[in-house]
């Protein structure tokens, strides 16, 4: 009856291990979702901001442009080109 004690103690640690690991595991992938959308939300906070400095003309033809080009550029964090818009 010894050996089978010992096989169980044995079986119930390596289940023990193994569930441990698929729960690390779970931690890491919600961990990892969250990287990725951060990574994914820079991309386009960096592509917004671009766009904005390049675009800049845009919005002086535009009435009230001026006030949403400030507005956009504090959203996005974008240092907003020198200059009076419309």
């Amino acid at each position: 009856m010894e050996l089978f004690d010992i096989y169980l103690l044995n079986l119930i640690v390596t289940v023990a291990m193994f569930i441990t690991l698929v729960f690390r595991a779970w931690i890491e992938l919600k961990n990892f979702q969250v990287m990725w959308k951060e990574a994914q939300w820079r991309r386009l906070y960096e592509t917004v901001g671009r766009v904005l400095l390049a675009e800049k003309d845009m919005f002086a033809r535009v009435e009230g442009g001026g006030g949403l080009y400030e507005i956009l550029c504090k959203i996005f964090g974008v240092e907003p080109i020198e200059g009076k818009i419309g």
